[in-house]
């Protein structure tokens, strides 16, 4: 029986980690991340579907300790497998797979290397994005390609929107995929990163709103950071204001950053003279209608941002 040690985490890995189990891979250890109190818990457990078919479970702090690279060599697996997990794999780790270490990346490689890739897609305006299997090297997301699929963005979609359509990609890409993983016969493609494109992570602050933007750009971020992510935000006198979703609308008459109401609707003014229908937002963390701003402030609404 052909053997797996699983780095895994999010809904990638529980849908991928679900996909190896279907096809009969001896699972020798399952190793993901201890939730972060502070961190909002949305998606599915990886260490809950290890538990249901009682696998060993390890949450190492470092994954590349000198102690828990012996233990992976005692185990000595077939391949290693790495589906949304955290932590960056050195070769060391990976030479503990006899036939092989390979990654799920949430982008249509060799665009958008690195982290938060469908975010990313997503705010640089992006109409598709995907996922891809592909060998694991030291360089990050820059191994040999295995397959991929490409999803659709769609105009108005959430980043949670995409996000469920790449786990969805994922599944499908590793389920055809894995029988030739297995009998050797996968042909494996080099990737040309001069083509392609890393990102970092990003933090709560780079969701910043500036409101000289065009509209199309702020419309990409709202949706590219848009819950359970942190959101889209900007400041009301003096209150943060998140913006959840919002709908491309035709051109106003304002300065940038100028809150009104027309026909019952809220708008937002953007750089390039075009307005954002505002549908969802929040003050300091608490949800707020068109109503509730227009009865706390009146039809004459401060600027936004600074």
């Amino acid at each position: 029986m052909t053997s797996a040690v699983v780095f895994a985490y999010h809904n990638v890995g529980v849908r991928c980690l679900s996909v190896l189990l279907a096809h009969g891979i001896d699972v020798k250890l399952v190793v993901t991340h201890q939730d972060n109190p502070g961190e909002n818990i949305w998606f599915a457990s990886v260490s809950d579907l290890a538990r249901v078919h009682g696998l060993k479970i390890a949450t190492p702090a470092d994954p590349n300790s000198a102690q828990f690279i012996a233990s992976l060599q005692v185990l000595a697996p077939d391949f290693i497998f790495s589906f949304y997990y955290r932590h960056m794999l050195k070769p060391a780790v990976l030479a503990t797979a006899k036939r092989g270490a390979f990654n799920m990346h949430g982008s249509l490689l060799p665009k958008y290397r690195g982290r938060v890739p469908v975010n990313w897609a997503i705010i640089k305006g992006e109409r598709e994005t995907g996922a891809t299997l592909h060998e694991m090297v030291e360089k990050p997301d820059a191994g040999r390609i295995v397959d991929r699929m490409a999803v659709p963005i769609l105009p108005n979609d959430l980043a949670i929107d995409v996000f469920g359509k790449v786990t969805l990609a994922a599944e499908i890409v590793l389920d055809r995929s894995l029988p030739k993983l297995l009998d050797g016969s996968a042909r494996l493609t080099v990737q040309d990163l001069s083509g392609g494109s890393y990102f970092g992570g990003r933090k709560p602050g780079d969701g910043l709103i500036d409101w000289h933007d065009s509209a199309q750009h702020i419309h990409n971020l709202v949706r590219g950071v848009a819950p359970p992510y942190p959101g889209a935000t900007t400041t009301l006198n003096g209150a943060t204001l998140a913006i959840h979703r919002a709908l491309m609308a035709g051109r106003g008459d304002a300065a940038p950053g100028t809150l009104q109401f027309k026909n019952d609707c809220c708008y937002a003014t953007c750089g390039d003279g075009r307005e954002l229908r505002i549908i969802e937002l929040a003050i300091d963390g608490l949800p707020v209608s068109g109503g509730d701003l227009l009865a706390r402030y009146g039809a004459v609404l401060p600027r936004m941002g600074k």
